[in-house]
């Protein structure tokens, strides 16, 4: 219940909630409602549930206002008729009611989903979201079969979910969308089978193994007007959002330094199937360069409103080559703007699991990490320290995401974590890196 959400009404057809109240008092029935407020001709005050309300004109002869929220959340409805001179008026009114009850009565079908690869071993969750309801995974396209089998069993799923290949599975199910599992290097594999059929796409972090495949994908979404998102796990922390709005109060940002990474893949156990494409500079574009790189540059991108930076200096090494022979495993890059700079730091050796900022403006800090944030506002406050909320809906969930996305109940902005025009940018700031590592020198972008 929502306090303080009134309408005051004079005798027109109104649709309530089964669960009506006034007063706090329940009523299941519609009888018991009409009973008490049914009386032709006489104000009265109804106390609505939060989930919608109206408020109607005292003056007899308007709508003032309707407002709606949380519409999957209502069940039924009762009309309770009361009975008005002014039949045009009452006409009117209940027509719109009814329109606006059959709206929202309409059940909201589940996003049909689609998975390419099972590979990565983020694909746990949506594998873990399949029994929610408001999505369902119609298809998976993956060709070992033993790798199939362990995580269907895993999920409770059967197995008739699973194709041999992608394009069987798109003809076969029609998806609105394909969530991408598997190595980087077939992100591109995936958007030239779904984009000519019009299906949308979401890959795993980060969007390409190199920017000229970027550039292929990106151009086929554009030509064939699909949506291209790319998912990072700190999307998703609300920490992110609450330092960015606490920066706000903060002035214009001069310094971001964002750590990602871990043990190394191999250390902390990641299964063998990944680990093998992971390693692979061909498949995954490189090493922590590109497998923690990218959120930094995602983040960067987003808290500087997808400004271009001048230029990226980077560092490599490989600190545990017996264990990575063929890619980094420890990367420092340095990205240059106007007026700020970014560090990232990406690594295979951080003694722990973390992925935290630290953003610097003009008049204070903010440092957040995915349980919350600390800050400080002026050089004379102590640092105080802010659990972050939870996101708002849609946006708290990847496939959530994906689904408003596809189906216009949102729209990214240009600098959005998950948009294709940052993600564009993060990967011109990878490119620039690696090219930066390998020659010794600095890379201008502009």
């Amino acid at each position: 219940m929502l306090d303080g959400c009134w309408s005051l009404a004079l005798g027109v057809n109104l649709w309530v909630p089964r669960t009506y109240a006034n007063t706090n008092t329940a009523y299941d029935e519609p009888h018991d409602v009409a009973a008490q407020y049914a009386q032709p001709h006489r104000d009265f005050r109804i106390r609505c549930e939060r989930e919608v309300w109206v408020v109607i004109s005292d003056t007899a002869h308007g709508l003032t206002q309707t407002q709606q929220r949380d519409e999957h959340l209502i069940k039924k409805f009762y009309l309770i008729t009361i009975i008005y001179p002014t039949m045009k008026f009452t006409f009117l009114f209940t027509a719109l009611l009814v329109s606006l009850t059959a709206s929202i009565a309409q059940p909201v079908k589940p996003f049909r989903i689609a998975i390419a690869g099972l590979t990565h071993t983020h694909v746990n969750g949506i594998l873990g979201r399949a029994h929610d309801g408001d999505i369902e995974i119609v298809g998976i396209a993956e060709p070992n079969r033993e790798l199939a089998e362990r995580y269907l069993k895993q999920y409770n799923l059967p197995m008739s979910l699973v194709y041999s290949s992608l394009s069987e599975l798109l003809d076969k199910t029609k998806p609105e969308a394909v969530t991408a599992f598997n190595s980087i290097d077939q992100h591109l594999d995936v958007v030239r089978a779904c984009a000519p059929r019009k299906i949308h796409v979401m890959v795993e972090k980060p969007l390409a193994v190199s920017l000229a495949q970027a550039k292929e994908m990106q151009a086929l979404a554009m030509q064939h007007g699909i949506q291209l998102l790319t998912n990072y796990e700190t999307t998703w922390y609300g920490s992110n959002e609450a330092a960015l709005q606490k920066l706000k109060t903060m002035g214009p940002i001069r310094k971001m330094v964002v750590h990602d990474g871990h043990q190394g893949p191999k250390e902390i156990g990641v299964n063998p199937e990944f680990l093998e494409w992971l390693t692979n500079p061909q498949r995954n574009g490189g090493g922590a360069i590109t497998d923690f790189g990218c959120y930094g540059a995602n983040l960067m991108t987003w808290l500087m409103k997808g400004e271009r930076p001048l230029s990226v200096t980077a560092l490599t090494q490989q600190l545990k080559p017996d264990v990575y022979p063929h890619v980094d495993d420890e990367a420092t890059i340095v990205v240059e703007y106007a007026h700020a700079q970014g560090i990232i730091q990406a690594s295979w050796n951080w003694p722990y699991n973390r992925k935290d900022m630290e953003v610097y403006a003009v008049t204070g800090y903010v440092i957040a990490d995915r349980e919350g944030i600390r800050f400080k506002t002026n050089p004379d406050r102590a640092e105080e320290f802010s659990k972050a909320p939870p996101l708002e809906k849609p946006r708290h969930d990847p496939f959530a995401l994906l689904a408003a996305v596809v189906r216009k109940e949102i729209t990214l902005t240009a600098s959005d974590l998950s948009s294709l025009s940052n993600n564009m940018l993060v990967m011109e700031i990878l490119e620039a890196a690696k090219q930066s590592a390998r020659d010794g020198k600095r890379i201008n972008l502009q």
